[in-house]
Parts: C-alpha cells; sequence; structure tokens
C-alpha cells in the first residue's frame, strides 16, 4: 500500500460531536498508543519508542512514515483536526485508519509539552511544532523523513493528577506489555523500545511466528502453528503449549489490537476441541478483517474495544480457522526427556497419523510403537477411546433415530428441566427425543441408532445426565462418556488388540488426543536416547519427520 503525505484538516462540529471521546490522555500509556497508531498510519515500517522515569519525563516515539507536508502542520495540536478521516458524516461509518479522532496530539499538548518534527521525502526541510495548552510555535528545522514526537512533563502543569499517576515501574511494565501486542500484530515492521536509554523490546521484521519468539522466547515460537482462512491470520499454539489463564490470547481488529469479547476468545478453544483439556487456554494472535462499515471502533475513549456488527458470525470464522490449522499438522505430544526438556516440535506437512508398528506392550495399557525414526508410546485407553467416540459420531448420522419400544420416565434436577427447555430441539436434531413430563420426570421417546445399541451399563441415565449436563456441548459429552466406558482398561490389553488399537487411531480424523483432550500418544527420539545413555561419536540420528523420505521438516 502506497501512503501519501498527510493533509490535516479540521472535522466540522457535527462530524467531531459524532466521535468526541472525552479525555484521551490520562496517563503515559495513553500517549504510547495514541503516537504509535499515528506511525502506523503513516506507512511506518520502522518505529523507535523512549519512554524516561515511566513516561512522565518523556515519551518520544520516531517512525519513518510519509511525513506531515509544511502547509499542514500547524494543524497538529489543533482538536479534532486529522488527515485520517474526510469531513463528512459518512466516513465516520467507515473507519479504516488506526487514529480518526484529530485528539490525540491536541490532547498530549494539553496534559504536556509537545515537540513535533516532520518531513515527507519529497519535501525540501523538516517542520516543526511547539505546544503546550493553547501556545503552537510553528518553525523549519532539518531532519530525515519521517516524523519524531515528543511529549515531555507530562501533568507538570497539574499537580492532582500527578499524584495519582502509578509508580513508573508499573507504568513501563504496561507500556511495555502493550507494545509487545503492537509488535504481534504488526509482524513486519521494525520495532525498537527503550526505557531510560535501556532497550526492552527489538523486533526485526518478519512473521507472526517471529514476532512470537520477539515478545515471548523461541521456545514458544517453535510451538505455534500458521493460521489463514477467511479473513483470520495469526498463529495459535500446539496443544502442548497453554496457560491457566488467557493472558496470551490476542486479537486485533483491521490492524488494531483490542480487548477481544469472550466470544471470540471461546471460539479460539472450541476450535481445538478435544484436544485441549478444560481449564486452559492456548497462546494465540489472530488478526480479524471486517469490512470497515461492520466494525465500530469509536465505542471506547482509548479505541480498546471495538463493536463487531456480526460478532457471531466473526467467531464461526475464528473457530473454523484454528480447527483447520490445527488439523493440518501431526499433533503427537513429546515424550518427556530422559535427562534435559525435549527439543522443540517441527511442524510438519500433511494431516496423517504416521505409520506405526507396534513392538511391545507395557503394563497392559501402553502400546510401545516404532515409527518416523521415533520411539511411539500410546495410551490404549485413549487411543481406542478416541476411536469409539469417532465411530459413535458417525453413527448419528447413519442411522435414522430408534424409537423405544415403551418411553422411559426418568427424574430430573431443577437444572436439568432448565436445560432440556433450551436444548430440545438440539437433541432431537441428532435423534435424542426427551419431552418434560412434568413433576420433574422427562420422557425418553427415542435414541441415536448408533447409541441405542450399546451395552453401558444405565445407558438411558447416563446419556440423559450428559445431555442435560453443564457442557456448552452436550453432543460431544455424550459421546465422550459413552466412548470411555466400553475402551479398553489396564489388563486387557495383549499384541493382537494392540495392533487393532493402532489401526483404529490411525483412522480417526483426530487421532491426537481422546475426547476429554488427554493425549493418545508421545514420541520419542533416538537422538534423545543416544544422549541419555552417554553415546560419544553416536551416528547422527535423523529427528523424526527428518528421516522419512518425502515428509517435510
Amino acid at each position: 500500500m502506497r501512503y501519501a503525505a498527510r493533509v490535516i484538516h479540521v472535522l466540522p462540529p457535527h462530524v467531531a460531536r459524532l466521535i468526541a471521546a472525552g479525555e484521551v490522555v490520562s496517563r503515559p500509556l495513553d500517549v504510547v498508543r495514541e503516537l504509535v497508531d499515528n506511525a502506523l498510519d503513516a506507512g511506518a515500517t520502522r518505529i523507535e519508542v523512549e519512554v524516561e522515569e515511566g513516561g512522565l519525563r518523556v515519551v518520544r516515539v520516531r517512525d519513518n512514515g510519509v511525513g506531515i507536508p509544511a502547509e499542514s502542520v500547524a494543524l497538529a495540536a489543533v482538536r479534532h483536526a486529522t488527515s485520517k478521516l474526510p469531513p463528512d458524516v459518512s466516513a465516520v461509518e467507515s473507519v479504516t485508519t488506526l487514529g480518526f479522532r484529530g485528539e490525540a496530539l491536541w490532547a498530549a499538548a494539553q496534559a504536556g509539552h509537545l515537540h513535533l518534527v516532520t518531513r515527507p521525502a519529497a519535501q525540501v526541510g523538516a517542520a516543526e511544532v511547539h505546544a503546550h495548552a493553547e501556545d503552537v510555535q510553528v518553525g523549519r528545522t532539518s531532519a530525515p523523513a519521517g516524523t519524531t514526537v515528543a511529549v515531555s512533563g507530562l501533568f507538570g502543569a497539574l499537580p492532582a493528577r500527578l499524584r495519582t499517576q502509578l509508580p513508573p515501574a508499573s507504568e513501563v511494565r504496561e507500556i511495555t506489555a502493550l507494545l509487545g501486542r503492537y509488535v504481534l500484530h504488526h509482524p513486519a515492521v521494525h520495532w525498537r523500545v527503550t526505557v531510560d536509554g535501556e532497550a526492552r523490546v527489538t523486533h526485526a521484521p518478519a512473521d507472526h511466528r517471529g514476532a512470537v519468539a520477539s515478545v515471548y522466547g523461541p521456545v514458544s515460537a517453535n510451538r505455534v502453528l500458521a493460521v489463514e482462512a477467511g479473513g483470520v491470520r495469526g498463529v495459535v499454539s500446539r496443544p502442548e503449549l497453554t496457560r491457566a489463564r488467557r493472558d496470551r490470547m490476542h486479537f486485533s481488529v483491521n490492524g488494531r489490537p483490542v480487548q477481544a469479547p469472550p466470544e471470540l476468545e471461546k471460539a479460539v478453544i472450541e476450535g481445538y476441541a478435544e484436544l485441549l483439556p478444560a481449564g486452559v487456554a492456548p497462546l494465540c494472535v489472530l488478526d480479524l478483517t471486517v469490512a470497515p462499515g461492520d466494525h465500530n471502533p469509536n465505542v471506547h475513549p482509548a479505541k480498546q474495544t471495538v463493536a463487531l456488527a456480526d460478532l457471531p458470525g466473526v467467531a464461526a470464522r475464528v473457530r473454523s480457522a484454528v480447527a483447520a490449522a490445527l488439523a493440518a499438522h501431526p499433533l503427537a505430544r513429546l515424550a518427556p526427556a530422559l535427562s534435559a526438556p525435549p527439543p522443540p516440535v517441527r511442524d510438519a506437512g500433511g494431516s496423517s497419523f504416521p505409520a506405526l508398528s507396534l513392538v511391545g506392550v507395557y503394563q497392559g495399557l501402553y502400546l510401545l510403537a516404532q515409527g518416523e525414526g521415533d520411539l511411539w508410546v500410546v495410551d490404549a485407553h485413549a487411543a481406542h477411546e478416541r476411536a469409539l467416540y469417532e465411530r459413535l459420531a458417525r453413527g448419528l448420522t447413519e442411522a435414522p433415530a430408534v424409537e423405544l419400544p415403551e418411553p422411559e420416565l426418568l427424574h430430573l434436577t431443577p437444572e436439568q428441566t432448565a436445560r432440556l427447555h433450551e436444548r430440545a430441539p438440539t437433541l432431537h436434531s441428532w435423534g435424542l427425543t426427551l419431552e418434560d413430563f412434568g413433576a420433574g420426570l422427562a420422557r425418553l421417546r427415542t435414541l441415536p441408532a448408533s447409541l441405542a445399541a450399546l451395552g453401558v451399563p444405565r445407558l438411558h441415565e447416563q446419556i440423559v445426565e450428559a445431555a442435560l449436563g453443564d457442557s456448552p456441548d452436550p453432543r460431544r459429552d455424550v459421546l465422550a462418556r459413552l466412548a470411555c466406558a466400553p475402551a479398553l482398561k489396564a489388563g486387557m490389553l495383549d499384541h493382537a488388540r494392540g495392533e487393532d488399537v493402532l489401526a483404529a487411531l490411525a483412522a480417526c480424523e483426530h487421532p491426537w488426543a481422546c475426547p476429554h483432550g488427554r493425549p493418545t500418544v508421545l514420541r520419542l527420539a533416538e537422538r534423545e536416547l543416544a544422549h541419555a545413555f552417554g553415546r560419544r561419536g553416536v551416528r547422527d540420528v535423523a529427528r523424526g519427520r527428518d528421516s522419512v523420505p518425502g515428509l517435510k521438516p
């Protein structure tokens, strides 16, 4: 995209009223955010941020963007003067830039001393602005192409505001976290963040994986998978890289880092399906693209949240994109190394389960197999459970529901009765007809054919308990519970059954985890065994898929 020099105009009052945000600068973090937004809007490919004394002494942002022409620079610190929004009402409904209100530089000048130096590449000589409160002075100077904005002495003339600021160390922590998010969502930009003369963040232009390496380190970067589908781009972590909190789930909308609504976080987690155990969250960096008219960035003074016209539709796209990215990669987790932590897993093309040959059975429950140059340990119960789960799921659509010879009455709790009223049409759609019979009873009339013939104790009760439980996906909960009961248990395994389990697992659509999120397989590279035994001069053992012809490392 080509960026033109930023010609500034003052918005008419009737447009300014539509976008007025109230207080824009209440702390140094706000200054950093607004100035970085301006730099990105100017098409900068290199942005340097300097902060001193938590930003109260000075915040300086330097970029190599298109700059402001000399004839417009006098308007830079005027309220509601902006180069980013045409002066008509319709433009407010289709914002395409990160900034648009024309309040940032004006608010910074009200809170401190603003010094701006700017030069478009084609202009001879640079212009500069000194502004504080209503005093604005414009002059000429020399400078490289681009723009440098420094805001110093923040709140020096506002002692009450100054006393309520966070300690410098706390403000720096939040500024660094904010700029880390900009790095994640704008990885093609060269970033450098300096705090009191010390470089805190440096990032050379890269892709999203490189940005994760700059912010969270190479270990995390080696455990992410690329996502690109339906207006959703970025990365998600492999299932083994999770956290108890959702603090590493990052989203942007049309380039703007935002606090995502819970619906989008939930969509990502649902995209993992059974690959994630309950109560944990992955790392993700997802850039969402929507039509300008389908989102409103003007619902928060700091533009940290946006309103989406079709939030369910966007969530569905996110869920689908994450699921597709995970399905395209083998997701076996590395077995624990015998001495040092295992090396990062390399992504590989294709989604097929590896061809494994059974070596033996351990403790009547675990299968030892070899394939792709590695030793594989298979949890036979989890693997059998996964195969049964997928077989039951296919059966839901392969045959019509079975009418019970005599409808069965089952007792429900008040909570289950309330859920029945909500879910009855959904349950009926996959063959489970359950009707409220009053007095805390429900009448079970039909069952899916694939479930009706199962030899599971208390079959009807288990189905109803799972279908009316607190899980957001009752279908999955029913199938997972019924797949668990008949799956092979410890002591039931022999070599022949082990071969059957491996074959059934290889035929699964999602073979890497059981329906409850536990891994089905672990792998241990021969190289790790050689190192653990202290072998000297050992032959160079190919790592996993490196050793298989035709498979990409």
